[in-house]
Parts: structure tokens; C-alpha cells; sequence
């Protein structure tokens, strides 16, 4: 008879349907019309709306006899308060369902969106403790189809939606199965156009999504938990590890090109497929530290403004800020489990892990050799960042326990200043 003092002996592990392939955007009416949607609400950005993707499928959803409308108001980077006004936008119109075309960004905010008009309530009540008030969806979503054009955040196939929380300067999310969509139409055609700097962060969102999911805490390391205590991330798994070891070899063959050729399609559909396998990892694993410590480097973050972004304010694309810290945080967590950290870097970049000789400074070296190619930020210092700073992003990333608790090894603030320290610079 199970006990709360057994360690876990079950995991779960889900993903929406993928449709993938050069075209798969076109038959985005027969997909909407399979799933009984007539009234669909389009939401993206305004810089992917600028490409005439969403119109092209809103037109494959005309032409299939439905009613699509265009909400391109998505902000990249998204807040608390963007979501807000965007979930008011929706609120007025009773949506069969929803489909979300763009980076993380706006599929984040057809969640919210999804979330905020079939629950109501505030969006904090849903916001992951101890930042929110960690509440379960009222009332079953609607169907929300995912259409990603970066590859990048893996949110086609997660159950997590992201944001800054502005009067907190923090980056936390909501997590919950019922916002998961029910489909992921991943269409590489639609990414040819995307800047060499965006297609670095999304990149580097993949890589560091399929590092932290394959290296997180084993499932059967937690105690046992009771059906509706299990949380959306619940460890490394071997169904996570599979998707997360074709993942990896993806990235080392393509993710160079995809920066540097960005019309080469087989270098994008790669990155894409990796991206798709990476979000079916992490988005049941887990991911960790970098993840942590990236909330609030994005949210305190003061002048920094990225090539191929909006200039309007300053960010630190969500892609970046992971990566800033994965070097440090993969030395710390590497005693946990050696030939786990090993295997990544060979799968990685055989060539380039076999170069280096001692054992813990592989994966740190395979990973600051592929930024160095990408032309990405160094380190927290060339975001703005110095010694002075790591108290306060100590502070903010202690708060992100929802994904420290995931790390193989127990995080201390100690810890987290140190790896801070150790990202100042990366090279």
C-alpha cells in the first residue's frame, strides 16, 4: 500500500497532435472545421502580422467556410498587463476555439486569453505560487490550435504560459494540463524570414529547453504524490529523455545555419522538429536553473536592446536570458549525475565534447562554442549586469521554486550568487 513517505513511482506525459511540414499552414480550415470551430479567433503580433501569415490562414479559413478574425496585438515578451488587455479584447465574442500564430509570445497570449474568458477571474488567481494564487482553471478550455513561427519556446506543446509581472519586475508563468493546446501545426515556410538575432534567442530557448529536461531531477526522486498533487512538470522520464536525444543531434547539425543561411530550409525545418521534440521533453520533465535565474534577468533588465527586436523599451528576449546563465549552471549541477551531462555534450557536438579534457567543462564549452558562432550575448555583463547586481536576481530567481525544485541537486542562494558570478562572463 502506497504511503506519502514512498518516493514516486509514477509519471505522466502528454503532447498535443503535431502536424508538420512545408504547406501544413494551408490546411489550417480543414483542421479548424475537423475540430467543430467556426468562430476563430486569430491571435499574433504585430511583427509576425506584418508577414501575411495570419491572413493566409485566416483565407484557408474562409475558404473553408468559417469565420476567423485577426487579433494582432500579442506583445512580445508578454506582461501581466498585456495579457489582461488582450483577454479584454476577446471577451466580448463568444470563440468556438482559438488558434495562436507566432513565437511563444502570442501563444502564451492565446492561452491567457483561453484561460481569462472561459474562467474569469483575475489573472494572478492563476499565476503559479508563490508569486499567484496558483488556481486551477474554473471551467474547461476551449480548443486552441498552435501555429509556432519561431523555433524556439516548444509552447505548441507545453501547458505553461509565461509573462512579466511588472509592478513585481519578475517573469513567472501559469502551468495547468487544460492549457495545453489541442493541436501544434508546425509549418517550417513560415520561419524563412526570421531575423539572425531571433532565430539565436529562439534557438537557444530550444537548446537549453532539451538541456535542463534532460538533466532535471529524475520522477522517482520526489516523494509520491496523489493523482491531483502531480504538477505538469514531473522530472526526467524516458519518454521525455527520447524526444530530448533526437532533439540535440537536430540542433548541433542545424542551428548554425538556421542563424547564418536563414533561407536554407532544411537548417529551419530541423530547427523546427527540434524545437517540437524539446517542447515534448521539457514540457513534462521540466527545465531549471537557467529558466530560474532567466525571470529575472528579463524582468529588472534596465537599457539593454537586442538587434532584430523592438526598440521601444528595453529587453532581453527570453531565448538569451536562458542561455546566460547554462554554462555556470551545468558546472554545478554536473556532480549530480556525470554521465547524464557527458551524454548531452556528445549528442550535442561529438567532436567538439571529445576536445575538451576535463569531464565537467564539456557541456559548458560545447554550449558557449555554438554562442560564440551565433554572435549571442556573452554573458549577464553584456545584458547590463555586473556584481552589484546578483543580490536582487539572487532574490528574484528564489522565487521561481516551482523550477528550482526540478534541479538534480538541492539550489541554495549561495549557490545561485555563485553561478551568477561564474556568468558575468561566459568567454
Amino acid at each position: 500500500m502506497a504511503t506519502e513517505y514512498q518516493t514516486e513511482t509514477v509519471f505522466t506525459w502528454g503532447a498535443p497532435p503535431l502536424k508538420f511540414g512545408a504547406g501544413a499552414l494551408d490546411e489550417i480550415g480543414y483542421d479548424c472545421g475537423n475540430l467543430g470551430l467556426s468562430r476563430i479567433l486569430i491571435v499574433t503580433d504585430p511583427g509576425v502580422a506584418a508577414t501575411g501569415v495570419p491572413q493566409r490562414a485566416a483565407e484557408a479559413m474562409r475558404t473553408a467556410g468559417l469565420k476567423p478574425e485577426v487579433f494582432s496585438g500579442a506583445h512580445v515578451e508578454p506582461t501581466d498587463d498585456s495579457f489582461r488587455a488582450a483577454a479584454e479584447f476577446a471577451a466580448d465574442t463568444d470563440w468556438d476555439g482559438f488558434v495562436a500564430i507566432g513565437g511563444g509570445s502570442s501563444i502564451d497570449t492565446a492561452k491567457a486569453i483561453n484561460l481569462l474568458t472561459t474562467s474569469g477571474g483575475d489573472l494572478m488567481d492563476y499565476v503559479n505560487k508563490p508569486v499567484g494564487g496558483g488556481k486551477a482553471p474554473a471551467a474547461p478550455l476551449k480548443p486552441l490550435i498552435a501555429v509556432p513561427t519561431t523555433a524556439g519556446t516548444g509552447a505548441e506543446s507545453t501547458a505553461v504560459c509565461i509573462m512579466d509581472i511588472l509592478a513585481l519586475r519578475v517573469k513567472t508563468g501559469i502551468s495547468h494540463p487544460m492549457l495545453r493546446p489541442v493541436m501544434a501545426v508546425v509549418d517550417p515556410l513560415t520561419t524563412l524570414t526570421l531575423p539572425p538575432r531571433v532565430t539565436a534567442a529562439a534557438g537557444l530557448d530550444v537548446l537549453c529547453h532539451a538541456l535542463e529536461s534532460y538533466t532535471a531531477r529524475h520522477y522517482r526522486a520526489y516523494a509520491r504524490r496523489r493523482p491531483e498533487e502531480r504538477a505538469v512538470y514531473v522530472g526526467n522520464n524516458p519518454v521525455s529523455d527520447a524526444f530530448i536525444e533526437k532533439a540535440l543531434p537536430l540542433l548541433g547539425k542545424s542551428f548554425r545555419r538556421a542563424v547564418l543561411a536563414g533561407r536554407d530550409l532544411d537548417a529551419r525545418s530541423d530547427m523546427l522538429l527540434a524545437a517540437s521534440f524539446a517542447g515534448m521533453g521539457f514540457g513534462n520533465a521540466g527545465v531549471h536553473i537557467p529558466h530560474a535565474c532567466a525571470y529575472p534577468i528579463a524582468g529588472q533588465v534596465k537599457t539593454y536592446r537586442p538587434p532584430d527586436y523592438p526598440q521601444a523599451e528595453a529587453m532581453v528576449p527570453h531565448g538569451e536570458s536562458v542561455s546566460l546563465t547554462a554554462p555556470a549552471a551545468f558546472r554545478f549541477t554536473f556532480p549530480a549525475d556525470p554521465e547524464r551531462h557527458l551524454h548531452a555534450a556528445s549528442l550535442l557536438d561529438p567532436r567538439g565534447a571529445d576536445a575538451v579534457s576535463e569531464e565537467r567543462e564539456r557541456l559548458p564549452a560545447v554550449i558557449v562554442s555554438l554562442m560564440k558562432d551565433i554572435g549571442t550575448p556573452s554573458g549577464i555583463g553584456a545584458v547590463g549586469y555586473g556584481v552589484a547586481d546578483i543580490p536582487e536576481l539572487v532574490e528574484g530567481t528564489l522565487k521561481q521554486q516551482r523550477l528550482l525544485s526540478m534541479a538534480p541537486r538541492e539550489v541554495t542562494g549561495e549557490d545561485l550568487a555563485a553561478v551568477l558570478r561564474d556568468s558575468i562572463e561566459n568567454w
